[in-house]
Parts: C-alpha cells; structure tokens; sequence
C-alpha cells in the first residue's frame, strides 16, 4: 500500500521541492501552503505522515501538531524550520512531534527522516492490530508476531474463561507474570485480586508464614494475627512464581488447601474457607523434579490442568524488532532526549543475537543504548560490546541492475567504490570495537583521514 504524506509550508517552493522529493520515492504526497486548508486535508484524507514547517502565518505549526493529533493522535508529525534552535527542536518533541528537521536540508535528510518516520507509524498499527486480533486484554507489555507467540496468546484466551488452575512453563525473562495477569484480566475473575508470590525469594522459615497467615503468639516475633497471601488471593487469582522452588512440606499444606479449599494458619485450629483460582510457573522441568523426588506428583497434576510453553524470544523470528520499537517508545515517553530509532546494523545485530535472558534482557539492552547514545538514532556502537560481535558485517554490492541502468558507467562505478568504502570503514571500525586510532593503524591511514571518511559516509 503506498503511504501518503502531507506537506504544509507556507513556502510554495518549499512544498513543489518535498512532493518531488518524496514522489519519486513512491509516496503519495498532499500539499497545502495554507494551516487551515491543511486541516481539511488531514481529516479527509487521512495521511500516514504530516511534513509541516514551524513558522506559519495564522497558525504556526506547533498548533498544527496539536490540532492533527486531535484528528489522529498515532500521526507521527515532522517539523521544518529555518530557525533550529535547541529551545524550539525540544517543544515541538515535548509536544508531540516525532522529529525536527533545520532549513536547509538535503534530499537525502529529509528521506533518511520520512522512513524512519513512516518506520515507527507501521511498527504502531501493527502492535495495535495485534492487541484486536486477540480481543484480549493484559496484553500491553506482550508484543510480537510470530506464529509461536500467537499460538500461545490464542491458549491463553481460551483458558482464561474456564477456572481450571494453570502452569506457566518458560526460560527467565519470557514474561510468565505476565501471561498469568492477562489470564487474571480475562476471566470472571479479572475484577478480584491478583497476588503474586515469589518462592524463590522468600526464606523457608518464612514462606509457611507468607503464604497461609498466623496467629499472634504462634513463634517469637508473631505479636499480632496475620492474614496470608493465600487468604487475601480469596475469590481471586493467586500467581506462585518459581514453584519447583516450594519446599517439600509446603507442597503438602498447598495441596490440601487446594484439595479442601481450606487452609488454617500458623499456630491456628479455625479453618478458613478459600476461593482461588491458581497460576503458577516455572522455568524447571516439574517432571524432572517428580521423577527426583524434588516435587509431589499429585500437586504437579492438580496445578497443571492446563500448561502454556512460553518460547524463548530465540524462537520468535520477527518479534525482535517490534519489541525493541516499543521499548524505545516507552522510554522516548520517560524522556524526551531519547533517541528516535536503530540504525540497520544495530538492528541487524539485535536480531542476531540469542537472547538468553529473553524479552527482559532485550528491555534492559534498549534502555542502556537510550541513556547511553548522544543522536538521535541507535548505532552498532552504542549497543554492549558482545552484542556487536554478533552483528552481521555490512557488505558493498553494486548498484542494482534497474538503478544502474539509469546511471552512466562513471556513476555507476563511483556509486559502488562510495558503497564499498563505507562498508569497509564500518566493517574495521567494528571490528576494533569504534577504536579510531587501532582502526587508522590496520587501514595504514592517518587519524585524519579515517575521520573524513566517517564524516563522509555518517559512520559513527
């Protein structure tokens, strides 16, 4: 489908140069060189991008951001201006806008700064065409597309209506809670608590404790009754996270409160009656710890009635991206200074590295480059040192048949002598891990040179 971009400058000149620029790109372009017009146009034809310049008479484009995020509030919206100042650049970015563009600009600026734009745009409705096709809701921090993701999301719909108790399998890191809040947020229970309990993280002398309440005077230290995790979960979703870590007599207490619906605290006689639906999870193989002795098998089949595999993110091709984009909205969100995208190699070496702490592994990474970087992109640099061993090494080919074609035999050749010039540069400064000096010594070039070259091909 070819994407449509308004342009509003009160320049005509300014918006003949933009449509050319753009047609020939293949995008749809609408020109206006009046903001009220231009408000016409947005809601008539529904643009996937608005190109408008700062500085307008009747309306300046500050209000023309506010008034197309009226009309459309997912519209990324880029701004021109020939008065690039540091003040106006982080209102319009406060504001809304998605990037800020200074008079005068190359062709090649303002393409760099349409893609990336129109990037973002398509990277959004496809999230929220995800989160429809679901009909589902608790999704908001669960992202992806692959075909192992969904099979899971359309398992965890349909388990969600029934009150059978449900075990959570996955490596660290897959969002195991999250699945469970979801579950939660989709049964007849979703308007009932939700209580999570870590067993891992808690001493065992004092998980009996946490879990089922105790009466004062029931050991040193209890000086008033205390109501259990259990008890609070009543009529609600109790989530025990890391299960295989339960102790040995705890399973047997949880398995009779299950079986009875029933549970008494420490040092108490009353039983108290529970209605509770149970999620738990587990990155062990329970199986394994059954056949060991580590886990009562009648509390593995009683907690296990419906079992959801989340896969690692190593096994969700596509979905690598998508969750880096909305990190990276997340904390744009957080912080206005935060960079607006990843460049292709970063990219590349996101989507080649293994993932072995999954998604939170993936978050923190996107969140250390959003600190970390100074542009307003992501580059192979800003990322940790072992994810760009991993990345892909750029490589120069020559122009493609159709483009070459177009070109004399002078321009061809320079155009594929440019292309292998970056590769090469990008490739040894990779490799030297962005030393400038080490890189100039391997290539027999002087500091100098090597920058110019940098310079020349926007490597950072």
């Amino acid at each position: 489908m070819v994407q449509r971009i308004l342009i509003v400058d009160d320049e005509p000149d300014m918006t003949e140069t933009c449509r050319r620029a753009l047609g020939s790109a293949g995008y749809q372009c609408f020109t206006s060189n009046d903001a009220r017009e231009a408000l016409t146009l947005l809601a008539s034809e529904r643009p996937d991008l608005l190109l408008t310049d700062l500085r307008m008479p009747e309306m300046d484009g500050m209000e023309m951001l506010r008034r197309a995020k009226e009309v459309d509030s997912q519209i990324p919206v880029l701004m021109l201006t020939a008065h690039a100042t540091l003040e106006s650049a982080v209102a319009a970015v406060k504001a809304g806008a998605f990037d800020f563009i200074a008079k005068p600009f190359s062709i090649d600026q303002l393409k760099l700064a349409v893609e990336r734009a129109l990037t973002w745009r398509r990277q959004q409705n496809e999230i929220l065409q995800l989160r429809e096709q679901l009909g589902i809701v608790g999704f908001e921090n669960i992202i992806g597309r692959s075909n192992a993701l969904q099979q899971v999301l359309e398992l965890v719909r349909k388990a969600a209506r029934s009150d059978a108790n449900i075990l959570v399998l996955g490596e660290s890191g897959t969002g195991k809670e999250l699945i469970a809040r979801a579950v939660r947020a989709n049964s007849p229970r979703a308007a009932q608590p939700f209580v999570a309990v870590d067993c891992a993280s808690l001493p065992e002398n004092l998980l009996e404790s946490e879990l089922f309440g105790h009466e004062k005077g029931a050991f040193t230290g209890a000086i008033a009754a205390k109501q259990g995790l259990v008890e609070m979960a009543n009529r609600g979703t109790l989530f025990l996270d890391e299960l295989g870590e339960l102790p040995l007599g705890l399973q047997v207490k949880f398995l009779r409160a299950l079986q009875e619906r029933q549970i008494r605290r420490v040092g108490g006689t009353r039983p108290i009656d529970v209605d509770i639906r149970v999620v738990c999870a587990t990155n062990r193989d329970l199986r394994e710890l059954v056949k060991g002795g580590a886990f009562r098998e009648d509390l593995y089949y009683r907690i296990a009635v419906i079992d959801i595999a989340l896969p690692p993110l190593r096994e969700r091709p596509g979905d690598v991206e998508l969750l880096a984009m909305s990190f990276l909205a997340k904390f744009a969100r957080r912080d206005t200074a935060a960079p607006r995208g990843f460049e292709p190699e970063a990219m590349a070496a996101l989507e080649t590295y293994s993932w072995p702490g999954n998604v939170r592994e993936l978050q923190n990474v996107v969140e250390r480059a959003c600190a970390l970087t100074e542009g307003e992109m992501i580059t192979l640099a800003d990322l940790p040192a072992h994810l760009r061993t991993v990345a892909p090494a750029p490589s120069a080919r020559p122009p493609a048949a159709d483009t070459a074609s177009k070109l004399t035999l002078k321009e061809a050749k320079e155009r594929w002598i440019s292309d292998l010039e970056s590769a090469y540069v990008a490739e040894l400064l990779r490799r030297e891990g962005g030393n400038v000096s080490q890189a100039a010594r391997k290539a027999g070039v002087d500091r100098k040179t090597l920058h110019r070259l940098l310079n020349k091909h926007s490597i950072r």
